[in-house]
């Protein structure tokens, strides 16, 4: 338990650190963000491009090796802290360096149409209960 723990704090202080930055970019890119939602794409983008320069960077063989936990503090902190995009577009990456383009494509889709579809349910499910309640919308 012991051992876990400052691994897990500092896995968890990242995290909250990457949350505060997507908050703070978010709010900077806010007036470009109108039509489309400039500050989430960037967010999105720049996270994916994290990710992925700093997990092979620091890999085992990498120019500049970091230990496991460091990689996690900042992959799974940092980077999810500050976007969840990162992780499935490395994940997604790692299929198609694999040889495995077809799991690759059924990550992309599974990922996109059932979360679209939860996304929905769970719009759909708030609406009733508003509904029931007396609530609009």
């Amino acid at each position: 338990m012991v051992s876990s723990f400052l691994p897990s704090l500092l896995i968890g202080l990242a995290g909250a650190a990457g949350t505060l930055l997507r908050y703070w970019v978010g709010l900077a890119t806010l007036r470009w963000s109108q039509i489309l939602p400039w500050g989430t794409i960037l967010i999105n983008v720049s996270g994916s491009f994290a990710i992925a320069f700093f997990g092979t960077l620091t890999a085992a063989g990498g120019r500049l090796p970091v230990s496991e936990t460091g990689r996690l503090v900042f992959m799974v902190g940092l980077c999810g802290g500050y976007t969840t995009f990162s992780s499935f577009s490395l994940q997604t990456l790692d299929l198609l360096k694999n040889g495995a383009p077809g799991r690759a494509l059924l990550n992309i889709g599974l990922s996109v149409g059932l979360c679209m579809l939860s996304v929905s349910a769970g719009y759909l499910a708030a609406q009733a209960v508003n509904t029931l309640h007396g609530g609009e919308n």
